[in-house]
């Protein structure tokens, strides 16, 4: 059986407000093509899939002339949806993921449960969050929308950090580990990894 073409999802998502496609390759190796209205955002989400080794194909534009939170919010609606499709019924997974990252002075923590309940806990404290026009704090959004998407539980902490840039970088890059080593096949065709059954 072909795994890594099995662990794969597309979504294409449209409203008046945005229009997204993404595809996601669980089994990838960090390849990636990214087109976003937001270039900062474009770039976390490069950072989410080399360091992840996920293999993303990404489509966004929207009403950024108003405010970047449409768009950042429903990436995260679409990423989330596409990796359900892909992770499927969860058979095998090491279902947990933990990573700590850090970028120069900042420190991030993610640690992932692919539980089926989605639960987001986001402590991110930066003192001057804009880095261009982008403003760091959106991240959130991205996160909560993809937990809720993707029905995990998600934790997310900035131990330590000073620069926007640094704190929000070493917070994508350590997403996309521990998302990856939660996603990973530790039991190919064994069970799911829960005392209930299901996930």
């Amino acid at each position: 059986m072909n795994m890594a073409k099995k662990r794969q999802g597309a979504v294409t998502r449209k409203t008046t407000e945005t229009e997204i496609k993404a595809e996601l390759n669980i089994e990838g190796t960090g390849s990636y093509d990214i087109d976003t209205d937001v270039p900062l955002f474009t770039h976390m989400l490069e950072l989410f899939a080399r360091h992840g080794r996920f293999d993303l194909i990404m489509r966004a534009t929207g009403d950024v002339e108003v405010d970047y939170h449409h768009l950042v919010e429903d990436v995260g609606i679409v990423l989330g949806q596409a990796f359900k499709k892909g992770i499927g019924d969860k058979r095998g997974i090491r279902r947990y993921g933990t990573a700590h990252v850090p970028m120069d002075e900042a420190l991030s923590r993610v640690c992932i449960d692919i539980s089926g309940r989605p639960y987001l806990h986001y402590e991110v404290v930066i003192d001057e969050p804009f880095i261009v026009h982008f403003n760091a704090q959106l991240a959130e959004e991205f996160f909560r929308a993809f937990t809720h998407s993707a029905e995990i539980t998600l934790h997310i902490d900035l131990l330590r950090g000073n620069n926007a840039h640094h704190a929000i970088e070493a917070v994508f890059k350590a997403f996309g580990v521990a998302l990856r080593m939660a996603s990973e096949l530790s039991n190919p065709g064994g069970d799911v990894p829960s005392t209930k059954g299901m996930l």
